[in-house]
């Protein structure tokens, strides 16, 4: 089931792929953006991965935590995405319960589509390549703005296998709403 706004934001205490302990409830009195990925090799993934550590600095400059989640093992996870060495946790969820909590789906219509090409062409310009397939293909990316008293701002369920929430609209909430509940 889909998430909404104002809603209390799905608790969870896990750890990231290194073994660090990985809490939300940790982050509450701060905004945070929870980003749901498809497998750690994910060419697409890694690029938006790439996108937000580039962007981190400034982004946590203006109050924002990140947490990435990941459908593959630590050991994938280490071995792709992890190799980025984010400032920020990179989560996996192999048994995709974090998934299912957050209602993130996995459809076939969102594989091939415009978007995805130019995503993909992108990805492998960077050097992104694919690789081993873990978890659900036809995954969907999803991302949620979680607000410091812990509510989902915003619940953002891609389109497609490339589609995540626009860093310009994530920047506007994290300026135009410093406590980050729309009101």
């Amino acid at each position: 089931m889909r998430l909404i706004p104002g809603s209390p934001a799905p608790r969870f205490a896990t750890t990231d792929f290194l073994g660090t302990p990985v809490d939300l409830a940790a982050f509450r009195g701060r905004r945070v953006l929870v980003s749901f990925y498809r497998y750690a090799s994910c060419p697409l993934c890694n690029l938006r991965v790439h996108n937000l550590i580039e962007e981190h600095g400034r982004l946590r400059s203006l109050g924002l935590e990140m947490i990435a989640v990941f459908q593959s093992t630590a050991e994938s996870v280490a071995t792709h995405a992890g190799r980025q060495d984010a400032p920020f946790p990179i989560v996996a969820d192999p048994t995709m319960e974090l998934y299912r909590r957050f209602g993130v789906e996995a459809r076939w219509s969102g594989l091939l589509t415009a978007g995805t090409i130019r995503g993909a062409l992108s990805a492998f310009r960077r050097g992104f390549l694919p690789g081993q397939v873990e978890g659900p293909f036809q995954r969907i990316p999803a991302d949620f703005l979680i607000a410091a008293d812990g509510t989902i701002a915003r619940a953002y369920y891609g389109r497609d296998i490339s589609d995540h929430l626009d860093l310009a609209e994530i920047e506007r909430w994290l300026i135009d709403t410093p406590s980050g509940v729309l009101v």
